[in-house]
């Protein structure tokens, strides 16, 4: 049995899906250390610092819409640095438009429909926590 915390990049602006997410990980019972950044900027910074200590996340969740930096910006510039390349990323996001599907396909990303209800949360967390390797 795996025992060994994993940890999550989560990038956010929004305290309530960060919260939910971390409410859902938690009922869900695994074990996972989740960082969390305001915008892209901050996330990354955090994956640098993680860079210079070797400690990589088992997975990268952008939100699209975020200030400063927003997630395509950002996973663009994660994806300049082939230290990150196997790290899988995903966007999370409330946009279902054809625009963001095109780009994430394009990016060879997932994109995850961020649930409008509780009942939803716990199987949307699953399928991210399903992308998460080591």
């Amino acid at each position: 049995m795996d025992t060994e915390q994993k940890t999550i990049l989560y990038v956010d602006d929004d305290p309530d899906d960060l919260a939910m997410f971390r409410q859902a990980v938690a009922a869900i019972g695994a074990k996972y250390h989740i960082i969390e950044a305001c915008d892209g900027m901050q996330g990354l910074e955090l994956l640098m610092q993680m860079k210079q200590n070797n400690a990589f996340p088992c997975l990268i969740v952008l939100d699209i819409n975020m200030p400063r930096m927003d997630g395509k910006q950002t996973l663009i510039a994660i994806q300049k640095d082939p230290a990150f390349a196997s790290i899988p990323i995903v966007l999370y996001s409330t946009s279902s438009s054809l625009m963001d599907k095109t780009f994430c396909r394009l990016r060879n990303v997932e994109l995850v429909t961020k649930p409008f209800s509780f009942e939803t949360i716990h199987k949307a967390t699953l399928k991210l926590l399903s992308f998460c390797k080591i």
